[in-house]
């Protein structure tokens, strides 16, 4: 054991010592060597210090793809928009006049009808001997009364017997124009133009003036548009009542019916209690009948005409916290926001503003990438039909 730990001690003294080569080896390092590192690291940190500072130079703001439409002037409408019904122009149920059985109908249910269409035949052959009877009476009343003439012109009779002659003359005249009427009665006849609705009776049914109405007709051409005005609007409404711009125009929800301008016939005189609201009815052209009694609406009570008016796309009209807006596109292809003042929608998507001038261009789309002096590249909007979306 102490012969190793004693060839352990002779190895460990014939070792180098690391101090002495460690220091020999800083030794060996040239002064010059420190100074060009130092040199070289300070350009680096130069070179790296520049790039970042020339990357922190604010980039150019890139060219914004918008759409853009010009400011057009044009005459437009002022109008309120309501909802209504339509209500039949007239309302006619046929009631018989004489009493008897009828033998014949001559229309179908639900069909059109004209004026002076007949419709039903009551038995006449009572009535038409009633009326022979009174034109036979009549003659012999009229053979009476030249015989009485003859016989007062030789003056062989009293003036009495003369009048009463000429008295029974008259009055059987008018038993046969009494008569005649009642057999013209035997023959129903339409007193209008319109539609028929379900009968009431068929052939066979004794019918006279006490029983119900055979059937109804209504006038559907012009037809009634009845709608209410809102107690808020009737400053503006009486503003312009009476004027000759006020029109009514008549549509159907779905646009399946092309808007039809009528006349305004009847405003009421009175708010109603329980609605705040106005009656007013307009009379509107149905030639066809595509608008029915009863069935909803849409109305545009239209009240003036505005002249000249500026409009714009209604997508141009933004809103922000200081309130409605459009972008104005400048001969330089730069933005100003302009503040406007809005108004009523018109016929192709187009609104009503105040704040533009006529011909100015105004972006459509593409609004929220933009600010004030904004760069932009325009490109024409495309105008989108949407149907009626004047009523919308």
């Amino acid at each position: 054991m102490n012969i190793v730990q004693e060839e352990e001690r002779r190895v460990a003294r014939k070792a180098p010592k690391p101090a002495k080569l460690r220091r020999t080896r800083v030794q060996s390092i040239p002064r010059w060597a420190y100074v060009l590192f130092a040199v070289l690291a300070v350009f680096a940190l130069l070179r790296t210090f520049q790039r970042g500072v020339g990357t922190l130079k604010p980039a150019q703001a890139p060219v914004r793809p918008v759409t853009v439409a010009k400011v057009v002037t044009k005459d437009v409408p002022l109008y309120l928009d309501e909802i209504g019904t339509c209500a039949a122009y007239e309302t006619v149920l046929v009631q018989a006049q004489v009493s008897g059985v009828i033998i014949t109908r001559n229309f179908q249910d639900g069909s059109d009808v004209k004026k002076g269409d007949l419709l039903f035949t009551i038995d006449p052959r009572p009535f038409q001997a009633a009326l022979d009877q009174a034109k036979a009476q009549a003659e012999l009343d009229q053979v009476t009364l030249k015989r009485q003439e003859d016989l007062r012109a030789r003056k062989v009779i009293s003036q009495q017997d003369y009048d009463t002659a000429v008295a029974n003359a008259q009055k059987s005249q008018a038993a046969t124009e009494a008569a005649q009427v009642n057999l013209d009665w035997c023959y129903i006849k339409s007193p209008i133009n319109g539609r028929v609705g379900l009968r009431n009776v068929d052939v066979g049914n004794l019918v006279g003036p006490s029983t119900p109405p055979l059937v109804t007709i209504l006038g559907l051409d012009p037809i009634y548009t009845d709608f209410t005005v809102a107690e808020n609007d009737l400053p503006l409404v009486r503003k312009y009542l009476g004027g000759s711009n006020v029109k009514v125009q008549t549509y159907l929800p779905d646009g399946s019916v092309t808007p039809r301008t009528g006349d305004l016939y009847f405003i009421d005189n009175a708010v109603q209690p329980g609605s705040g609201t106005v009656k007013a009815r307009g009379v509107t052209p149905n030639p066809d009948h595509a608008l029915w009694p009863s069935e909803f609406v849409r109305v545009r009570f239209i009240l003036d005409t505005l002249k000249n008016a500026t409009l714009v796309p209604s997508q141009a009209v933004q809103v922000s916290q200081s309130g409605p807006f459009v972008f104005v596109v400048k001969p330089d292809n730069t933005v100003d926001l302009r503040p406007v003042k809005p108004g009523q929608r018109q016929e192709g998507d187009l609104t009503v503003i105040d704040g533009v001038k006529p011909d100015e261009t105004v972006v459509v789309t593409g609004q929220l990438a933009l600010a004030p002096g904004a760069k932009v590249a325009p490109q024409p909007h495309a105008a989108q039909n949407h149907g009626n979306s004047q009523f919308r």
